[in-house]
């Protein structure tokens, strides 16, 4: 198993990014080996008319991991299969493109002899993240006016998994 280091260590996204990974050509790769992603599914319920589509948004720029966004997800999805069964549509409105790097270090007695070598070297990659803009959505939920509760505590509780602040809008959809 894996142990990933906290999300607020690398959370801020004023570095440059880190995504060119090319499957045509892997020569002009700057990323050798591209980690894989915990987000796989990326739209689940039911397509029908809906009368309210509400979103979680970002309020400030952040890097979001893939495993993060995953759990929220299945947070979201959990509630509203066991509240609303077959009556909402829920999508993922972000991807994660941008590889997070992390350069290892030998800890332990006699470790400083080990762990000498470049300094500010790139390090491997270990996980990918989704750079989120502010007023960015993550998140969009259609539901019928009369579950809008249940949907709005949905967002409320996936919001508490990210790290970072969020607010939900709201937005009647006409329907033609």
């Amino acid at each position: 198993m894996v142990r990933l280091r906290p999300a607020h260590t690398m959370r801020d996204a004023s570095s440059q990014s880190w995504s060119r990974y090319s499957l045509k050509n892997p020569k002009k790769n700057y990323v050798k080996s591209l980690p894989h992603t915990s987000l796989l599914i990326f739209k689940m319920g039911v397509e029908k008319p809906y009368d309210v589509e509400l979103r979680l948004e970002s309020q400030q720029p952040i890097q979001l991991r893939s495993n993060a966004l995953e759990a929220a997800r299945l947070l979201v999805n959990k509630q509203l299969e066991a509240q609303l069964p077959q009556n909402y549509l829920l999508r993922v409105l972000v991807y994660p493109h941008n590889v997070i790097r992390e350069h290892k270090m030998a800890q332990g007695a006699g470790a400083d002899r080990i762990s000498q070598g470049m300094s500010l070297s790139f390090g491997k990659g270990i996980s990918v993240a989704a750079r989120v803009r502010r007023n960015q959505a993550l998140f969009s939920l259609r539901v019928s006016s009369g579950n809008r509760r249940f949907a709005t505590e949905a967002l409320k509780k996936a919001a508490l998994k990210l790290s970072g602040a969020y607010k939900i809008r709201a937005y009647d959809i006409k329907n033609n």
